[in-house]
C-alpha cells in the first residue's frame, strides 16, 4: 500500500479545480482574521487610551504579551502540527483564538484585556505557521508560489480593513466591537474548517498508508470531475528526517536563511511600516495628514503582495526576493535623505514605493518561501523555529526603532533597515534554494537527484 500512495507526485499532477479554491478559502479566511487581529491593536489602543481604560505603560505591555504569546505560539505550534496533523492544530488554534477575542471584549479592566491578549497571541503566531504550511502541501508546483502569495494578500488585508473599521465604529460604539467582530468571524471559520482534509503528504509521512490512500482517492475523483488524470512521477522513498536533522547540513542552512529573512521582514514590518503615522509627525506632518497617508500606504501593501505573487512564479523565489531586496535599499535611502517633511509628493510616491517593496517580500517570505525550505515531516517544526525567531525580533524592534529615532531620525532607522535587508540579499543568493516550480519531494535534501525530472513532467502536464 505504501509504495502505491506517492501522495507528492499525486497531488502534484492534479489540474486546479474546485477542490483547490476549497482548500484556499478555507485555510485564507483564518489568515485574515489573523492579519485583521493583528493590525487591530494600534486601532484598539489608541481608544482604550484616549477613554482613559489604560495608560501608557499598560499599552506597552499589551503590546509586548501580544508578541510573546505570538513566540511561544509559533514555536509550540510547528511541534504540534508535526505530530497530530495540520487539521488538528488549526482547528484547535481557531478556537482559542476565536474564544480568546470574544473574552477580550467583555474584558471588564486592562489587566483583563492584557491576558486575553496574550492568548489571542498565541493563535496569532500559530496560525500563520501552519496556514501557510498547509496550502504548500496542496497546490502544484507551477502555481503554488501565486496561492500561497494571495494567501498573503488576504492576510495583509486585514491592514486596511482595520483602518476603516476604526474609523467607522469606534467614534459610535467603542472598541469592543472589534473584538467582537475577530472571535464570531474566527468561530465561523472554526465551523466551516470541519470541511478541511488533512494533508496526504504528512499521512504518507508518518505511515498512515490507508489514510493517505483513501484520501488521495477522494481527491482525484473529485479533481477529475470523471476524466483522465495524467499519471503521477514515478514514486520515490521520501527522506524520513527526524528533529536533529534541522541542525545538520544541509538543512541547517535552511534554517538559518528561513530565520534571518523572517527576523528582517518582522523588523520592517514592526519597526518602520507600524511606526510610519509617528514618523510622519516627527516630520512635521499634521494628524490628518498622517492618517491619509497611513490609508494610501495600507492600499500600497495589498499592491505589494499581488506584485509579489505575479513574480514568485514568473521569476522565482530568489529573484524576487533580492530584487525587492535592492529596491527597499535604494527607496530606503532616497526616503530617509530626501525633504519629505516640506514635500507630500515625496512622502507618497517614494515613501508608497518603499511599502510595495517590502509587501513585496512579505508575501513570499512568510506564504511562500519559508515553507517551502523544508521536507513534509519536519516542515511546521522548522518554519515554526524560524516564525518563533522572527517573532522574537518584534520584540525588541520596537525598542531599537525607539532609540534610533530619537537619537539619529529617520536616517537612524532606515540605516537599520538597509543593514538587514543587505545581510537578507546575500543569505539569499549563496545560501538560497529555488523551489519555484518544483515539488516539495524534489527539495527534499536526499531528492535533489529527482528535482529536474519532477520539474519536466510538470512543465511538460
Amino acid at each position: 500500500m505504501s509504495a502505491s500512495i506517492n501522495a507528492g507526485a499525486r497531488l502534484d499532477r492534479l489540474p486546479i479545480s474546485a477542490f483547490h479554491y476549497r482548500i484556499f478559502w478555507l485555510v485564507g479566511a483564518g489568515m485574515f482574521f489573523d492579519g485583521y487581529d493583528l493590525y487591530v491593536a494600534s486601532a484598539v489602543l489608541a481608544a482604550t487610551i484616549q477613554s482613559k481604560f489604560s495608560t501608557l505603560p499598560q499599552n506597552l505591555q499589551f503590546i509586548s504579551l501580544t508578541f510573546l504569546g505570538m513566540t511561544i505560539g509559533s514555536l509550540v505550534t510547528g511541534f504540534v502540527g508535526d505530530k497530530f496533523g495540520r487539521r488538528f492544530t488549526y482547528q484547535v488554534n481557531l478556537l482559542v483564538f476565536g474564544l480568546a477575542s470574544l473574552a477580550a471584549a467583555f474584558a471588564q479592566d486592562m489587566p483583563q484585556l492584557i491576558i486575553c491578549r496574550f492568548v489571542q497571541g498565541l493563535g496569532l503566531g500559530a496560525e500563520i505557521v501552519v496556514g501557510y504550511s498547509t496550502l504548500t502541501e496542496f497546490v502544484p508546483p507551477g502555481t503554488r508560489g501565486r496561492w500561497l502569495a494571495f494567501m498573503a494578500f488576504l492576510t495583509v488585508c486585514g491592514f486596511p480593513v482595520t483602518v476603516m473599521l476604526g474609523y467607522l465604529i469606534i467614534p459610535i460604539w467603542g472598541w469592543r466591537p472589534l473584538f467582537v467582530i475577530a472571535g464570531i468571524g474566527s468561530l465561523i471559520v472554526w465551523y466551516l474548517r470541519k470541511n478541511l482534509p488533512e494533508s496526504p503528504r504528512w499521512l504518507e509521512a508518518q505511515g498512515r498508508a490507508a489514510e493517505a490512500e483513501s484520501l488521495l482517492r477522494l481527491i482525484e475523483k473529485e479533481t477529475a470531475g470523471g476524466g483522465t488524470l495524467p499519471a503521477p512521477v514515478a514514486a520515490t522513498s521520501p527522506p524520513q528526517l527526524g528533529f536533529a536533522a534541522m541542525f545538520r547540513p544541509p538543512i541547517l542552512q535552511r534554517l538559518v536563511v528561513g530565520s534571518w529573512l523572517l527576523i528582517t521582514i518582522n523588523t520592517l514590518i514592526f519597526g518602520f511600516v507600524i511606526f510610519l503615522p509617528q514618523f510622519f509627525l516627527r516630520q512635521g506632518l499634521t494628524i490628518t495628514n498622517s492618517l491619509g497617508y497611513t490609508v494610501v500606504f495600507a492600499v500600497a501593501s495589498l499592491v505589494g503582495c499581488a506584485i509579489g505573487a505575479a513574480l514568485s512564479d514568473a521569476i522565482g523565489r530568489r529573484w524576487s526576493i533580492i530584487g525587492a531586496s535592492v529596491a527597499t535599499i535604494v527607496l530606503g535611502w532616497f526616503y530617509a535623505h530626501s525633504n519629505a517633511a516640506t514635500d507630500p509628493a515625496i512622502v507618497l510616491s517614494v515613501g508608497a514605493a518603499l511599502l510595495i517593496a517590502i509587501y513585496i517580500q512579505t508575501a513570499i517570505l512568510f506564504g511562500v518561501y519559508t515553507p517551502e525550505l523544508f521536507p513534509t515531516e519536519i516542515r511546521l517544526r522548522a518554519n515554526g523555529i524560524c516564525n518563533t525567531l522572527g517573532r522574537a525580533a518584534t520584540v525588541v524592534s520596537p525598542f531599537v526603532v525607539g532609540f534610533l529615532m530619537v537619537n539619529y531620525g529617520l536616517p537612524g532607522v532606515v540605516g537599520l533597515m538597509i543593514g538587514l535587508v543587505a545581510v537578507q540579499i546575500v543569505a539569499v543568493y549563496f545560501w538560497g534554494i529555488e523551489p519555484a516550480r518544483r515539488s516539495l519531494e524534489g527539495l527534499d535534501p536526499k531528492g535533489e537527484s529527482v528535482a529536474a525530472k519532477t520539474a519536466a513532467r510538470v512543465a511538460s502536464a
